[in-house]
C-alpha cells in the first residue's frame, strides 16, 4: 500500500510542476477574458481577430481540460485509497492500481503539452522544401516528401494551400512552399525542420545503382505581430514571372508571380497563388517579415535549432532523419533515435509517431520538467 501511495504522491508532484511551468493561472484568467469577450454582440464584425481568439481559447483549453480532469482523476484515487486502505479490501486496491497506470500514460499525454506551449507553437506556418544537390535524384526527393506532407497534413485535418511552387526538369520539385493553417502547426511540424536522407535503388540510373539524395524542411511560423523587423525597401529585390503551377488560365498567362528577396540576409519568398500580382506581393512580404523575424530571434534566443532548424547544408553530416527504401526498409531519426521499419507507410504520412518522439525528445523524455522549463525559457 505504501508503494501505491508513493506513487500516486509521485503523480501529484509531476502535475503540480506541469502547473506551474505552464502557468496554469495566467491561462484560466487569459480562457476567462476570452469567453467574455465572445459573448459580446460585436465580438464576430471583425472575422479575423474573432477566429484568432477562437483558436487561442481551444489551445488554453487544450491544455487546461486533461489537466483537470486528471487532477480530479487523481483526488478521486487517493481518497478511494484511504478508504481501501482502513477496509483492507483488495478489490479496490487492484482497481486504484489500473487506475494509477491509466493516469500514467495520461500524464505521458499531457506532459506533451508542455513542447506545445512555445511563443510561435500555436502558430500557422509556411513550410518549404527544398532539394540538395544530385539534380534529378534530388528534385524526386523532394516531390516524395511534398506528398508525404500532403498526406500527413490531410490527415490531420489541417487546411493546406500551395504558395509556391517550381517542378523539376525530369522529375519532382525544385522549390515548394506551403501555407499550412491549424491548431498547433508549427508546435508539431518544428519537428520536421532540417535535412531528410533518402536511400535507394535508383529510377534513373539504368545500372540501378544505390542512390542517395538529401532535401531540406524549412518551417517559418505565421506571425502576426512583426516585433523589431522593419522593412528597407532599398534592401528589397523583386522579381515577377510566370506562375508555373495550378490557378487557371489567367494565372499561367501573366506575370503574377512575385519573388521577394532580402539582399542583407539572402532570404527570399515567393508567391503565385493569387491572381494579382499586388495580393501575391501583400502575401510574399508577410512572409518574409516572418522568415526575417524568426531569423532575428534565433539569433538572439537559446532556441537557434529550434526556430533556423537543425539544418545547415543540405547534404551529409547535417540529416536529421534518413529513409531507407534499399537494400532494407527502415526510417530512423537522429536525433531521437526512433525507427521503424515501415518505410512506405512514412512515405504515406504516418509521420505522427516521430513527431511524437520528437517532442518526448524536446522535454528529456518527458520526464525532466526543468530541463523543459530551462529549454523553453
Amino acid at each position: 500500500m505504501g508503494e501505491l501511495r508513493d506513487r500516486l504522491d509521485g503523480l501529484k508532484r509531476k502535475l503540480d510542476e506541469f502547473a506551474r511551468l505552464v502557468d496554469r493561472p495566467a491561462k484560466l484568467e487569459a480562457m476567462q477574458r476570452h469567453e467574455h469577450r465572445m459573448g459580446d454582440p460585436t465580438f464576430w464584425n471583425d472575422q479575423a481577430k474573432a477566429q484568432a481568439v477562437v483558436v487561442e481559447l481551444k489551445a488554453i483549453k487544450n491544455t487546461l481540460d486533461p489537466y483537470d480532469a486528471m487532477a480530479q482523476s487523481l483526488s478521486d484515487a487517493s481518497e478511494l485509497l484511504e478508504l481501501a486502505e482502513s477496509d483492507r479490501d483488495e478489490a479496490t486496491l487492484a482497481e486504484i492500481v489500473r487506475e494509477a497506470q491509466r493516469m500514467e500514460a495520461d500524464y505521458e499525454k499531457l506532459a506533451l503539452k508542455l513542447v506545445l506551449s512555445g511563443k510561435y507553437d500555436n502558430a500557422n506556418v509556411y513550410l518549404t522544401i527544398k532539394p540538395g544537390a544530385g539534380g534529378t535524384e534530388a528534385c524526386d526527393w523532394a516531390g516524395m516528401m511534398f506528398r508525404m506532407y500532403s498526406a500527413y497534413l490531410q490527415r490531420g485535418g489541417y487546411t493546406v494551400e500551395v504558395m509556391d511552387m517550381l517542378p523539376g526538369d525530369e522529375a519532382g520539385l525544385k522549390i515548394c512552399t506551403l501555407s499550412v493553417r491549424g491548431p498547433y502547426a508549427y508546435g508539431y511540424l518544428k519537428a520536421e525542420m532540417g535535412t531528410h536522407r533518402l536511400v535507394r535503388m535508383s529510377p534513373f540510373n539504368a545500372d540501378g545503382k544505390r542512390q542517395t539524395s538529401f532535401a531540406a524542411v524549412e518551417v517559418t511560423p505565421e506571425i502576426d505581430e512583426v516585433g523589431e523587423v522593419k522593412l528597407d525597401e532599398k534592401e528589397l529585390r523583386i522579381d515577377t514571372y510566370r506562375a508555373s503551377g495550378a490557378g487557371g488560365q489567367h494565372v499561367n498567362k501573366t506575370d503574377s508571380a512575385v519573388r521577394v528577396t532580402h539582399i542583407p540576409t539572402g532570404l527570399f519568398v515567393a508567391v503565385q497563388t493569387e491572381r494579382s500580382q499586388v495580393q501575391n506581393k501583400g502575401r510574399a512580404m508577410k512572409m518574409l517579415v516572418a522568415k526575417l523575424q524568426q531569423l532575428k530571434e534565433s539569433e538572439r534566443l537559446d532556441e537557434l535549432k529550434d526556430l533556423k532548424g537543425e539544418r545547415g547544408t543540405i547534404g551529409w553530416g547535417h540529416q536529421i532523419r534518413s529513409y531507407f527504401l534499399q537494400p532494407t526498409q527502415m526510417v530512423k531519426d537522429l536525433r531521437t533515435r526512433h525507427s521503424t521499419s515501415q518505410a512506405y507507410d512514412v512515405l504515406d504520412g504516418n509521420l505522427q509517431p516521430f513527431i511524437d518522439a520528437y517532442l518526448r525528445w524536446r522535454l528529456g523524455g518527458s520526464k525532466d520538467m526543468k530541463g523543459a522549463e530551462e529549454e523553453e525559457g
